[in-house]
């Protein structure tokens, strides 16, 4: 009872300010445009900042151990799978693929890992190291493949060797040209180089961090809403076909699968038989894998143009699955001391 009380706890400010995201763009407060200008305003100001301090802050050797190898291997299969099944299943181009492997396995691991960590573990260092994994090998590979695939139509009509050249120099200015991927580079070599942050400037990047996540909850919100917002990718002008439709949800199942089911129990295997985990960090690497879908997968999908509508359901179905698999895993390896 009492870690099902916690799980609620935890899950209380997603689905609160989730809500007050609906209601917003259900009244229209905020004007049309506010899905678009508050999603750039997470993925290019507050999201760099709140990385740029974590990374900075953290031992990067921090995630070189048994946990984080098993907690990889979920991550890197099931990533493969989504990209993969989105591809040969549904029929997705290079950047819908990479948001179909990122919303089955990138994990929620800051608003939502954090406190059940806190609450079922005892403490949030595992997770600590998860967000680094994450945002230092996870974020640039899936970064890249969308700045691929959207960038592919560039010199379509010139020759191959000049559309080559494109994408090369489209892959190698990549880190200037995103925000996400140059605070990370600079939060390591901060941390690298052991520099300790001026006062005024970590406490700004703290501050404006903080906003990170509760914008992105509340964009996640206003996508909600059936109206199309004028100027912005939405999903609602492209036909709506039924069998379109039903292809959509048959997306979000199969990505909600691997999210939920299938990414905790390949860490159970590589953590239990394979790599023989002490009971303890088994536990921390089940339920981190556990997690659902953060919702960056919806705003990297947003801000490259794509169609946000597998994102956007896939964290929310995956947030409600996840209570009763974060349940299951808790209740079946027993909870920490």
């Amino acid at each position: 009872m009492a870690d099902m009380h916690a799980l609620l706890s935890a899950f209380a400010p997603i689905w609160t300010l989730t809500a007050l995201g609906y209601a917003v763009g259900r009244s229209g407060l905020l004007g049309e445009q506010a899905e678009a200008v508050l999603g750039r305003f997470v993925f290019h100001v507050a999201m760099p900042a709140a990385l740029f301090l974590m990374v900075s802050r953290a031992r990067l050797d921090a995630f070189a151990n048994p946990s984080m190898v098993a907690f990889a291997a979920g991550t890197a299969l099931v990533c493969g799978l989504g990209f993969a099944a989105a591809g040969r299943l549904f029929g997705r181009g290079t950047a819908d693929r990479a948001i179909g492997g990122m919303a089955s396995g990138y994990v929620n691991s800051a608003n939502l890992g954090i406190p059940v960590a806190v609450q079922v573990l005892g403490d949030a260092s595992f997770v600590a190291q998860i967000i680094l994994f994450q945002v230092l090998l996870v974020s640039p590979v899936i970064l890249t493949l969308l700045d691929t695939g959207t960038g592919a139509g560039t010199g379509a009509g010139a020759g191959r060797g000049t559309g080559r050249a494109t994408m090369l120099r489209r892959m190698l200015t990549m880190p200037v040209r995103n925000p996400v991927i140059m605070a990370s580079l600079l939060g390591v070599v901060v941390s690298a180089l052991g520099l300790r942050l001026p006062h005024a400037l970590a406490h700004s990047c703290d501050v404006l961090g903080a906003a990170a996540v509760p914008t992105a909850l509340i964009t996640l919100g206003l996508s909600l809403n059936v109206r199309p917002a004028a100027g912005g990718p939405t999903e609602e002008r492209e036909p709506a076909e039924p069998g379109a439709v039903s292809t959509k949800r048959a997306e979000v199942v199969v990505t909600v699968a691997l999210k939920t089911l299938l990414q905790p129990l390949i860490a159970l295997v590589v953590g239990g038989p394979l790599l023989g985990l002490p009971d303890h960090q088994l536990l921390a690497v089940v339920l981190c894998s556990a997690l659902p879908t953060a919702q960056n997968a919806y705003i990297y999908a947003q801000q490259y143009g794509l169609d946000t509508r597998v994102a956007r359901n896939s964290v929310v179905a995956s947030t409600v699955v996840s209570m009763a698999t974060l349940s299951l895993a808790t209740w079946a390896l027993g909870t920490a001391p």
